[in-house]
């Protein structure tokens, strides 16, 4: 058995929604914060460490930047309750790792759990040096990175680095950094918090905007211009006043509300990050197919090692197709129910977090013993 610490940070935007959506969360138990973050299902939640456990290990999620749970812990360890440790409502939510409370806690948490793996999804914003002068001596530090590399961290550090993307483990290895290819996955779980009566939705997007987005935002204008598309996401603010998106855009999505709007859509668009090249990787794939949407993607060479195309997903390799494939399947309900439930198949068969932490597991038992 394992002991593996999952270190995660949230985006600010998604924890002012979290907290906002229910102000007296900020005083609430560390634990009561913990089942809310977990049952907004934005994110991993609790998928890994919950089927790490299933697959013999312990696990546990720790929300590093998460100012309210994080001070939570605190008051949880010294024994007196949140409240009582003087967090005052309208503190802020953000608990930077520019700040020395960042450290000091994660160091109190990780003291506390003696991990045999420090789990980090987040090696740009806590530096693996930083974490190796935290660790117990005979603990491993491991990174998962699907999202742009920036410059300046020591992947070199890391005993084990894992990513989505096979030309970023390419690249890791090439440097002598030890890589390994894991794909993301579905938990199936899911189902039992969103599954509507009715497709009411034509034809969805969900996701960010920003300039990292750049090929994502130009296919969107495309298409929106087309298309009856509706589009969900952060990011609106970085458009053009005249761009096509900012008529179909529908707001912010997370977690739950982000599953609930694709299980409504009949067809799910989905455009991978500039960083992917050509390579399928990102977590639309799965959410899209296991809630039971048509996913319509770009079309990737690595693609048909996760769905087949044109049976269990549709691919387009242009923005023209795109539009003349949306249109298409939008108007043969039945050919999209019939590909729709295959690709959820495939999903909950080969792409569940059950079967993905079971393949994690033998991977982590193959480097660490």
């Amino acid at each position: 058995m394992l002991r593996i610490f999952l270190l995660n940070t949230d985006y600010p935007a998604f924890l002012r929604w979290l907290y906002r959506s229910r102000p007296s969360r900020v005083v609430a138990s560390y634990g009561a914060q913990l089942r809310a973050r977990n049952a907004s299902l934005f994110g991993t939640a609790d998928f890994m460490s919950v089927h790490l456990k299933a697959a013999g290990h312990d696990a546990i999620d720790v929300h590093a930047n998460n100012r309210p749970m994080q001070e939570a812990w605190l008051g949880r360890r010294r024994g007196i309750l949140a409240r009582l440790a003087g967090i005052p409502r309208r503190r802020p939510l953000i608990l930077p790792p520019s700040e020395p409370r960042f450290y000091d806690i994660l160091e109190a948490q990780i003291r506390d759990y003696r991990p045999d793996i420090i789990y980090n999804h987040d090696p740009g914003a806590v530096p693996a040096e930083r974490l190796a002068a935290l660790k117990p001596a005979d603990c491993r530090l491991v990174a998962q990175i699907a999202a742009p590399l920036e410059p300046g961290i020591e992947w070199r550090r890391y005993d084990l680095v894992i990513s989505s993307l096979p030309n970023y483990v390419d690249t890791f290895r090439r440097q002598g950094v030890t890589a390994a290819y894991l794909p993301l996955a579905f938990d199936d779980r899911i189902l039992e918090h969103v599954w509507p009566d009715a497709r009411d939705v034509g034809f969805s997007f969900v996701g960010s905007l920003f300039d990292e987005h750049g090929e994502r935002r130009r296919l969107l204008e495309h298409v929106a211009a087309r298309c009856p598309i509706e589009i969900w996401g952060h990011g609106r603010e970085r458009l053009a006043p005249d761009s096509p998106i900012a008529s179909r855009h529908r707001g912010v999505a997370w977690g739950r509300t982000m599953y609930d709007v694709i299980a409504r859509s009949r067809l799910s668009l989905n455009k991978h990050i500039d960083i992917s090249a050509t390579y399928a990787n990102n977590m639309r794939l799965f959410e899209a197919t296991g809630v039971g949407a048509l996913l319509l993607t770009d079309a990737k060479d690595n693609l048909g090692d996760l769905f087949e195309p044109g049976r269990e997903v549709i691919a387009y390799h242009s923005a023209e197709q795109c539009v003349d494939l949306a249109r298409y399947y939008l108007e043969h309900d039945g050919e999209r129910q019939r590909i729709a439930a295959a690709g959820q198949a495939r999903c909950l068969r080969d792409h569940s977090y059950r079967r993905r932490m079971t393949q994690l597991s033998a991977l982590l038992q193959r480097h660490f013993g």
